[in-house]
């Protein structure tokens, strides 16, 4: 099957630099590769333009404004001829090879919808925890979730025809929507790591102190997308994400509908719950 990657940069040329020496480490691994640059600033036009040299590269978009993850991916997903499509972002070090292993597993396995590298560590993986979620699919395993991260995975080309272009900014509602129409989703086990360097576990990781969270507002998702804002709910973020993974049910079915209704009502009672009991009845000093 044919491999068509689109590898998305904006900012950051030092991400970028570690995570495209990754996609192209392997010399023998087959693909066709778009990079495009979100309107850079920090001189990765350059470093595009007269640094990088691969057989495997199509083309290099240098696009003129910020026009976002999504709509880079639709513009070269769209007019792709390929079999399988896949998405890279310039903060993830993926494990050379990869492209080999997901693309077997989505030969093999028709209904396979999105399959994907780990985003986390391996010390964040507990088997006993998320066995109940792995199935095995003939000589492969799937890590089952109605999502998968937004970097680092395969799609088949059909499933891109037949749901159409991604809509907004991020990808889970997405790759929801395929789950909810039968596909399977999830991370390949035993698991293909890529490292995401925006990950405060990452030696790479350029976000330390509250000055380095403002600097890079605008370039990270998180971040501009307001569900963090430092070190301390990025990691209770991060805790969360690795609970949902590892231990709620991959049945889309949970996730949509009156059950997310009620799950969503039991938290914020919760959350109110948790309150000291001053804020929660105004009687604190102000």
């Amino acid at each position: 099957m044919t491999i068509e990657l689109v590898f998305i940069t904006y900012q950051r040329l030092e991400y970028t630099k570690l995570a495209l020496a990754s996609v192209l480490a392997d010399p023998t691994e087959e693909f066709s590769l778009t990079i495009w640059d979100n309107a850079s600033t920090d001189g990765t036009p350059a470093y595009l333009r007269n640094e990088v040299s691969d057989p495997r590269i199509a083309d290099i978009v240098l696009s003129k404004e910020n026009v976002g993850q999504t709509a880079a991916v639709n513009e070269v997903w769209g007019r792709s001829k390929a079999d399988l499509l896949g998405k890279l972002d310039n903060d993830c070090i993926v494990t050379p090879g990869w492209t080999r292993t997901l693309a077997q597993a989505h030969r093999d396995i028709e209904p396979l919808g999105v399959v994907a590298c780990w985003h986390f560590f391996s010390d964040d993986f507990d088997y006993d925890r998320a066995r109940h979620k792995i199935q095995t699919f003939g000589s492969h395993r799937i890590f089952r979730h109605p999502w998968t991260c937004g970097t680092g995975l395969l799609i088949k080309k059909t499933d891109f025809q037949d749901f159409g272009p991604i809509p907004g900014q991020a990808t889970t509602q997405y790759w929801l929507r395929m789950a909810a129409a039968g596909r399977i989703n999830g991370f390949y086990y035993p698991l293909i790591y890529q490292e995401h360097m925006d990950d405060p576990k990452s030696r790479h990781c350029l976000m330390h102190g509250a000055g380095s969270f403002e600097r890079y507002r605008e370039v990270t998702f998180g971040l501009c997308a307001g569900r963090y804002h430092d070190m301390d709910s990025r990691m209770t973020l991060r805790r969360e994400v690795v609970r949902n993974l590892l231990e709620d049910p991959f049945a889309p079915q949970y996730y949509l509908g009156w059950r997310r209704k009620m799950r969503s009502l039991r938290a914020r009672a919760s959350r109110l719950l948790s309150w000291p009991r001053a804020r929660r009845t105004g009687s604190g000093r102000r």
